[in-house]
């Protein structure tokens, strides 16, 4: 130490930090109190809408039995001669459900392969911004899509196929569907270590049997959760069944005739020719708890599927 220094003593150095240490301790508080208040906002919307679904769906079954609403076979809770058979509507959506499912579950996930194991940096660079661009088309133009392009070529090739149907609306929602799937398997394949690829090549294995006996094995809970966010999407679907498989409540498994979806029904309740007081609006919070449980069912198994199967990897 050179003899013109003046080091200032430990005790007044500390007394210059206490400022700032006190100011970052602050900033941290404030920080963790505001994200604890975003965090509380969601935790408490959530339990606003499940709260109103109760209360509203007690007050619906206090003048409708619920043997009534899981046993008949009709829906017609708007006419004068009601009937509420909610397996109508449940039908109805299983069914747009299912074929809006075998359309984006296998190209999605065939789609998410390529991308993450085959495509070149460069075509992965162009391709997976333009699948995804699929995402942000409304809803309401894929309906019309539907109705008005899908429906006159089907009407051509399946006999009996009338303007509204379960199949042209459940084909469109399973391409509508296609970019939630593909996005999410495909961060989860890219995302397995690449030395697992490598062990797998050196034991002399192709790139389809690493692929298929590694990468998928690998990267299997974050492809079941892509599949059921999707299965929910699929059930909670509003405007492209609304738009083209019509708001005909019948009990069928014909694809080719119009039928109408939970969500359906609601729309054509909510538009606001049913008075609020009426037995017949407080049919959609009925309609509005089975998908809730339907939805919270496939979330649960995802949670449970996720947590049981997750691969750990270092």
């Amino acid at each position: 130490m050179t003899s013109g220094s003046n080091p200032l003593p430990t005790s007044q150095t500390s007394q210059l930090w206490k400022p700032k240490r006190s100011l970052s301790v602050w900033s941290e508080k404030v920080v963790r109190v505001l994200f604890g208040l975003f965090a509380a906002v969601s935790v408490a919307t959530t339990a606003g809408i499940v709260f109103t679904l109760i209360f509203e769906t007690i007050e619906f079954f206090k003048e409708v039995p619920i043997v009534r609403f899981l046993t008949e076979t009709e829906w017609t809770p708007l006419f004068t001669n009601a009937k509420f058979g909610i397996s109508v509507l449940v039908v109805a959506t299983l069914i747009t459900s299912l074929i809006a499912i075998a359309v984006a579950l296998p190209v999605g996930l065939f789609s998410a392969v390529y991308l993450s194991e085959y495509a070149s940096p460069r075509v992965r660079r162009w391709l997976k911004p333009t699948l995804e661009i699929l995402a942000g088309i409304p809803t309401v133009v894929y309906g019309y899509f539907a109705l008005l392009f899908v429906t006159p070529i089907l009407q051509n090739i399946i006999p009996g196929l009338q303007t509204f149907n379960a199949l042209s609306a459940g084909l469109v929602m399973g391409v509508a569907i296609i970019p939630l799937v593909a996005s999410l398997s495909e961060d989860a394949i890219y995302a397995v270590p690449q030395s697992l690829r490598n062990g797998s090549f050196a034991m002399g294995a192709t790139q389809r049997e690493t692929i298929v006996g590694v990468v998928l094995p690998a990267a299997l809970s974050g492809i079941v959760a892509s599949f059921v966010l999707a299965i929910s999407r699929a059930v909670g679907e509003t405007m492209i069944v609304a738009i083209a498989a019509g708001q005909n409540p019948i009990l069928t498994f014909d694809p080719r005739v119009p039928v109408a979806t939970m969500t359906a029904f609601i729309v054509q309740v909510s538009l606001g020719d049913t008075p609020t007081t009426s037995l017949a609006f407080k049919t959609i919070f009925a309609v509005g708890m089975t998908l809730f449980l339907m939805t919270l069912t496939l979330n649960l198994f995802s949670f449970w599927f996720v947590r049981r199967f997750q691969q750990k990897y270092e």
